[in-house]
């Protein structure tokens, strides 16, 4: 059986995810409307990514025996700007649930839990790639500037991603 701050602190991230699913929807749709179509696929990929996230997230607390509390999903900004300060809210944001996950890592550990960690561990490591990958895009528009033709390139770069269910095969 899970303890209770780890359920909550858990149920807590299950509300995060789906946030940042929300989040990258909102972003996906102003960067289709701005004609970046590769960027809004980059950016619904990630948001289909966020809610496997959650998802599994919500089957692990049933799994240990816990009852996942739901809350609302805030509604996210439905505004985002250019190109650049899109991954640059990208950028924050991953660094903000970065310092999610590791503070339920740490309650894990806390709580001697070590199933917790272990599964927390996947979504730790997780974010260290996030992190990286949106700062090598932010790097590449950072470069590009307003150069028209490295624009197109790069949106064609970020039109390749598809989503893979990184839990397909799990069991729960």
């Amino acid at each position: 059986m899970i303890g209770d701050k780890l359920s909550k602190a858990l149920s807590n991230q299950v509300n995060a995810e789906y946030y940042s699913a929300y989040l990258y929807l909102a972003m996906s749709a102003c960067m289709d409307r701005a004609g970046f179509h590769g960027a809004a696929n980059w950016l619904f990929v990630q948001a289909q990514e966020e809610m496997a996230h959650g998802t599994h997230m919500y089957q692990y607390i049933l799994e240990r025996g816990a009852m996942p509390a739901l809350k609302n999903v805030e509604a996210p900004d439905a505004a985002y700007g250019n190109l650049k300060e899109v991954y640059e809210k990208v950028c924050a944001h991953e660094r903000h649930v970065t310092e999610l996950i590791n503070e339920i890592a740490t309650i894990a550990m806390k709580e001697n839990d070590h199933a917790g960690y272990n599964f927390i561990s996947w979504f730790v490591n997780e974010q260290v790639e996030e992190e990286s990958t949106a700062d090598k895009i932010l790097t590449k528009i950072k470069y590009i500037g307003d150069n028209p033709d490295m624009l197109y390139n790069l949106d064609n770069d970020l039109a390749a991603r598809v989503f893979v269910n990184p839990f397909s095969s799990a069991a729960t």
